[in-house]
């Protein structure tokens, strides 16, 4: 007789993609160095994300940086300007995966001036 122990599932993000056509899912592990940052930026497509290791920030344009411990999962919107996107330790790498949420041949980020 096996035991059957319950599966437990903890909801880490619900993004509203409002009625976006996807048609593949480009997933990317991305490393950054200690203090390592995007900088301005902005994405065509939705991306959605998990840290794997590490502390990152998550900062959109006229709002507040957010802090994305180990574990965590975060939301880009498309053609949201990202004011930037980074490693908050400036001792241990940061870690994370990406999941760009595309519609047909699209490029994954534009990089922007800074302000």
């Amino acid at each position: 007789m096996s035991h059957q122990s319950t599966i437990e599932r903890q909801q880490l993000l619900n993004a509203a993609l409002q009625n976006r056509n996807v048609t593949n899912v480009d997933i990317r592990k991305i490393t950054l160095g200690p203090g390592q940052k995007s900088g301005r930026h902005l994405h065509p497509c939705p991306v959605v994300g998990y840290i794997a290791s590490g502390t990152g920030f998550c900062q959109i344009e006229g709002q507040p940086a957010e802090l994305l411990p180990v574990g965590s999962a975060f939301y880009e919107p498309a053609e949201r300007v990202i004011a930037d996107f980074g490693n908050a330790s400036d001792v241990t790498p940061l870690t994370f995966i990406a999941f760009y949420l595309l519609d047909g041949e699209q490029d994954l980020i534009t990089m922007l001036d800074s302000k």
